[in-house]
């Protein structure tokens, strides 16, 4: 049952590496990341339960460096670890706001996170501890927005939030090279699968629509967007 003014219970929010970058080429921007994690707290006042997934683009992709001769598995795993590096810029920030937070990795790293088990991550999230999801599935060959809707499921999420960094939402096709473009506010999920939209992973896509999980795709400006969605009002675009 969601806490009274809110339409959800429990959360999943899935930050790119580039949304921690923010107007640097590459790397982590400590403002950014600051406004990150207040964006992070305010759910968590609201009395809403909060998972975390982050990318590591802002540091490594794998599939690019593939594609310029590196393995791919091994290039993956270093994007995984990139991950980790932004989830705890991200922990120690949200810490700075006195809620307690905890970096779960799907790769074993005992001296900077707890190992990814289910069952611990939800008894943290009962207990009002903004978990981090680390290090995507552990596998390579999978994205972090994969790995967001894996832990949304195992955790049993409401939703899957996609903050976007520069985009409001899906749009028809890239608005900083069409300015006309036409923006979704709703969309099935066959409809994103079949038009080939870049804006996730069609995989994770395809796993919410398994299980009825729904998205929403929104901006990160202004700061005010993810506290009216947790109110439920219809912001960026609902795939679902």
């Amino acid at each position: 049952m969601a806490v009274p003014g809110t339409r959800y219970q429990r959360v999943m929010l899935k930050f790119s590496g580039q949304a921690l970058q923010g107007e640097k080429q590459f790397g982590i921007d400590p403002a950014t990341v600051d406004y990150v994690a207040g964006q992070v707290a305010g759910v968590v006042e609201m009395g809403v339960q909060v998972g975390v997934v982050i990318g590591g683009g802002n540091i490594w992709r794998g599939e690019p460096a593939s594609t310029r001769g590196m393995d791919r598995a091994t290039a993956d795993y270093m994007g995984m670890l990139a991950t980790v590096i932004n989830a705890l810029a991200v922990q120690s920030n949200v810490e700075k706001r006195n809620i307690p937070t905890r970096v779960q990795s799907a790769i074993t790293m005992t001296e900077v996170a707890e190992p990814y088990i289910r069952r611990r991550a939800i008894r943290h999230l009962e207990k009002g501890r903004v978990v981090i999801f680390a290090a995507g599935t552990g596998n390579p060959y999978f994205s972090t927005d994969t790995a967001a809707a894996l832990r949304a499921l195992e955790i049993g999420a409401e939703v899957l939030l996609m903050a976007k960094n520069r985009v409001d939402g899906v749009y028809e096709a890239d608005p900083a090279t069409t300015p006309h473009a036409r923006k979704y506010h709703r969309l099935s999920y066959m409809e994103f699968i079949e038009s080939g939209l870049q804006v996730m992973d069609s995989t994770a896509v395809t796993m919410c629509m398994e299980h009825k999980l729904p998205i929403i795709v929104f901006g990160l400006q202004p700061s005010s967007n993810l506290r009216r969605i947790i109110e439920g009002e219809q912001i960026g675009t609902l795939i679902s």
